[in-house]
């Protein structure tokens, strides 16, 4: 009778014992990739001060993360310290040396512990050079065991959300993906810069708010989306973690608060949805409050204040573009689309920040996706927008020729004694007519010239090469594009203030004028940067002797405003005659040999070569 409680004692033993256990990763050869999520045990360390011999000794107290597949690790806005731990087997004929992959770039502590007694510290908190690879998520590496098992040990914190995708990798797939991952980024900002220039060029020329709003509000989610691809970190401010570790709630918070104006001035709230234009107006101060928020508060309460706020424009900015759609309000369709895309990305990730939602694919990238999608449908809601413009001008001409119509009908009935007064009338019209296509006349001279220095714009000139480029190649001839920057500039600038800036500019755009022929085109695409299309060149050698021309001429002594000064210009020279390179990679080229010039000492010219 004995042997019966005996074997039931041992049996809850061994139950015990089971429950506390945890299946080791296993690799085998063919593996090259491999999610971790559902392999880890956890550990919360409420109070932050277990060491890992601490947490060794508590092994029994880890539980399984309770995940699966590749969805990852999220703890939510937690203040506590977790500990991650997960064993390896290793096939004998696997390779040793792996790499562990925590790919959230916005983790403020990540300690690793690795089997052969490593220790390795980062996160966003620390200057990016102290990571154990240059990478924009956080990468150690990991060498196994000869036999048996590896144990690895992590030790993460974060005061916002704590969320830990945990991969394993072999370095050549994981380089190979990378490069695949930054490519992807690239376009992305790319897509970002580019619509936020051509935005602010819009805004120049017809200087409506609205897309100078959209301006700051892609700017705005390019800070937030660099610092939560971890790109920023890398590229921007590598050495200065403590915006890197604010960039984040700050980039969105500021994107959240120009997406709230922008939704005002477009859908005219004030006078369209009266009663949406408080709550639109007040999300937009919350956001405002947001921004700052770091500085002054906790930065935990300042990322959920952030996250809520989100979610809750999200509903309002697509309920205000619904009652406006409804309405006939022009363009609200196409803003109704692209808000409902990005604000359902924004409340994915704000969901998922919140630990409401599972962290996954779907979930993680939902606000890139979203934006980039947005971006697009928001250029062609402002598209509409000056359409709209278009056709009010097409109906407001309309019902001038109309009138005129009316007139000429007139003079057919009436009597003599009346041509006198219709004839004045005709000369009225005559000349509202010309005050017409002369405002038609500067309106399209402003949307092609730079409004400071009289130059060609960026828009032009782009149009111009692309001409060029098409020119050269049916002719074979060749073109070269110079790419000019201003020397020393910046300290003129700043030193006697921007009146004497713009002087210097509208001086050299007048030196420019008289050193260059009249076939070529000289353009101001911002600040102090130039840039010429020479067309007919014999040779690449008639480009270098007019970049010497204009080296001479331009590095000329000046007096501005009674101010003696100089200013030298540093050039990059690009050729091209024929074969598929595009007006982009030739803009690169001229930039690369003009940033040569620049290392060269300045005040002298450098040729693209490859």
């Amino acid at each position: 009778m004995l042997r019966i409680p005996v074997f039931l004692f041992l049996l809850c033993c061994w139950s015990c014992h089971i429950g506390t256990t945890f299946a080791a990763v296993r690799l085998a050869p063919g593996i090259t990739s491999l999610a971790l999520a559902a392999e880890v045990a956890v550990l919360e360390d409420a109070g932050g001060s277990l060491s890992l011999a601490d947490v060794q000794r508590r092994g029994a107290d880890f539980r399984p993360s309770q995940l699966r597949g590749d969805a990852a690790i999220n703890f939510g806005y937690s203040s506590s310290v977790w500990w991650l731990r997960f064993e390896i087997e290793a096939n004998p004929a696997v390779a040793r040396d792996w790499l562990l992959e925590v790919a959230f770039p916005t983790l403020d502590s990540v300690e690793y512990f690795g089997p052969g007694g490593e220790h390795l510290s980062t996160g966003d908190h620390l200057p990016f050079a102290m990571r154990p690879l240059e990478h924009r998520n956080f990468v150690f590496p990991l060498h196994l065991s000869e036999g048996g098992a590896s144990t690895v040990w992590l030790r993460v914190a974060s005061e916002g959300t704590l969320t830990i995708p945990l991969r394993l990798w072999q370095a050549d797939t994981f380089w190979q993906d990378s490069l695949g991952s930054y490519s992807v980024l690239a376009v992305y900002f790319g897509m970002l810069l580019a619509l936020a220039l051509y935005n602010l060029l819009l805004w120049v020329s017809l200087r409506d708010s609205n897309y100078l709003t959209y301006v700051m509000f892609a700017i705005s989610m390019a800070v937030g989306q660099l610092s939560l691809n971890g790109l920023g970190n890398q590229f921007l401010w590598p050495t200065w973690p403590v915006w890197g570790n604010l960039a984040f709630t700050v980039g969105f918070a500021a994107a959240g608060l120009f997406g709230a104006l922008f939704t005002r001035g477009f859908l005219e709230t004030r006078r369209n949805l009266p009663r949406l234009d408080g709550a639109v107006t007040g999300l937009a101060a919350l956001f405002g409050v947001c921004v700052l928020a770091p500085l002054i508060a906790p930065y935990r309460l300042a990322a959920i204040l952030t996250s809520l706020t989100g979610v809750t424009f999200s509903m309002v900015a697509v309920l205000a573009g619904l009652r406006c759609w409804r309405a006939g309000q022009p363009g609200a369709r196409t803003f109704l689309l692209a808000w409902t895309v990005l604000l359902l990305g924004v409340a994915t990730v704000g969901l998922r920040n919140l630990n409401l939602l599972p962290t996954t694919f779907l979930s993680f990238y939902a606000m890139q996706m979203g934006s980039a999608l947005e971006m697009l449908l928001l250029s062609f809601a402002l598209a509409d927008r000056i359409n709209g413009l278009r056709r009010e001008k097409d109906a407001a001409q309309g019902e001038a020729l109309a009138i005129k119509q009316q007139l000429v009908g007139a003079l057919q009935r009436s009597e003599a004694s009346l041509e006198r007064r219709v004839a004045e009338r005709t000369g009225e019209l005559e000349t509202a007519n010309a005050r017409l296509r002369e405002n038609e006349r500067q309106l399209q001279a402003l949307a092609h010239t730079d409004t400071l220095t009289g130059l060609a714009n960026r828009l032009l000139f782009d149009a111009r090469l692309q001409q060029s480029m098409q020119l050269a190649r049916r002719s074979n001839g060749q073109i070269a594009v110079l790419l000019v920057d201003l020397d020393h500039f910046k300290a003129i600038n700043d030193g006697y203030g921007h009146a004497i800036g713009d002087e210097v500019l509208r001086t050299m755009a007048d030196r420019f004028r008289a050193t260059v022929r009249e076939v070529d085109t000289v353009a101001r695409l911002g600040g102090d940067e130039f840039a010429i299309v020479l067309t007919g060149l014999g040779s690449g050698a008639d480009a270098e002797r007019m970049a010497q021309k204009i080296v001479a001429n331009l590095g000329q002594p000046m007096r501005v405003l009674g101010l003696p000064l100089e200013v030298g210009v540093s050039i990059g020279i690009a050729l091209f005659s024929s074969g598929d390179l595009s007006p982009a990679e030739l803009m690169r080229r001229a930039d690369q040999a003009m940033y040569a010039a620049k290392d060269a000492g300045r005040g002298c010219y450098r040729v693209f070569a490859a």
